[in-house]
């Protein structure tokens, strides 16, 4: 006799091995359960079909051509993705409304012999509880934001300081974007908002609300990626721990963290566009000259003096953060930022 399919409102509630989203592979690229693993009974073309054959043709036929597709797709699955799996295996199934593409897999799974759990209400019950928890955990968080001008290798240090064991929120990790115009990480695609907020959550709800936690200064975006509303009001609230280094420092910095730009310069004509109106058309001639000359040093540090600087000076100023302390060096090697990550963990 097959054991029954049971049903829970928890994705977090232990005993489960795996974590099967059964939804198309764009909903599942759109945001899933973090950990979960793609098994769609119906792809983006099959699920389009069906839809568009109950609306012309009927119910009867789409369901009976869903069927169809639906035991293939399973069989495929089983034939394949779980062709190892063992008998203990006790997987979390869930699809949009926990209906009908997460019932059609859990049925088979349990013939077999498996413990399945259904999610119920699906991805729509994560996410609510998604959303319950961006608006309820930011207050009781207690956040330090690490501050300081652009180049100061922020980012590096405060990784290094979670490596140290220190509570950290990598919002520019987690959206997978460097914070800037030209931000865009090479070879990473930003997560849409909905992947973003899982991801925070997921962080936040493991956190320590005894600890401090430390997250890098940011505005409300992170490139495309908007900070959630309760989490960008605690950040404003927080104080802060500054880091300074000379400009040369910066310069060098930026260079190497950078280069791919200055492989393919052609990237750096949407800041030149964009910023025109900021600087005026003198200062970004004198960038365009640098670079067509190849100074990639004096470019930088002429776009840190007449745009980047003044900017974080002005928004500093209109934030009014509190420092903690003010964390200086003079280089930001490898070596520096280790002793930077290790004082900032001491004074968390």
């Amino acid at each position: 006799m097959s054991p029954p399919i049971k049903y829970t409102k928890d994705y977090l509630s232990p005993g489960f091995t795996t974590i099967i989203d059964v939804r198309s592979p764009s909903e599942y690229a759109e945001d899933h359960i973090p950990g979960s693993i793609n098994m769609p009974v119906l792809n983006d073309t099959e699920r389009s079909e069906v839809g568009t054959m109950y609306k012309q043709v009927g119910s009867f036929e789409a369901k009976r051509c869903g069927a169809a597709l639906v035991s293939r797709n399973i069989s495929y699955h089983l034939e394949k993705k779980l062709n190892n799996a063992p008998r203990n295996f006790s997987p979390l199934i869930y699809c949009w409304r926990g209906g009908q593409r997460s019932g059609a897999m859990a049925r088979i799974l349990s013939e077999i012999g498996w413990r399945v759990t259904v999610l119920e209400g699906g991805y729509k019950t994560y996410r609510k509880q998604v959303l319950d928890g961006l608006d309820r955990i930011p207050p009781t968080l207690r956040p330090i934001i690490l501050r300081g001008r652009t180049g100061l290798a922020k980012t590096r240090i405060l990784r290094a300081a979670a490596k140290l064991g220190t509570q950290v929120i990598d919002l520019e990790g987690l959206a997978a974007h460097r914070g800037s115009l030209l931000g865009s990480e090479p070879g990473y695609i930003q997560p849409s908002q909905r992947k973003f907020e899982s991801r925070i959550f997921d962080v936040m709800r493991n956190l320590d609300p005894v600890q401090r936690v430390v997250i890098e200064a940011e505005s409300n975006n992170v490139g495309a990626c908007q900070v959630p509303t309760e989490l960008w009001r605690s950040m404003g609230r927080s104080q802060s721990i500054q880091i300074t280094a000379p400009l040369a420092a910066r310069v060098e910095f930026l260079l190497d963290d950078y280069k791919h730009l200055m492989a393919e310069p052609e990237r750096l004509n949407p800041l030149l566009d964009w910023v025109a109106a900021r600087v005026g058309k003198d200062a970004v001639l004198r960038w365009r000259k640098a670079i067509a000359d190849g100074d990639w040093t004096g470019f930088v540090t002429s776009a840190l003096e007449d745009h980047y600087d003044p900017a974080y000076d002005r928004s500093a100023a209109k934030h009014g953060r509190k420092d903690l302390c003010i964390l200086k060096t003079q280089n930001l090697g490898a070596i520096a930022v280790a002793q930077l990550a290790e004082k900032i963990a001491a004074i968390v």
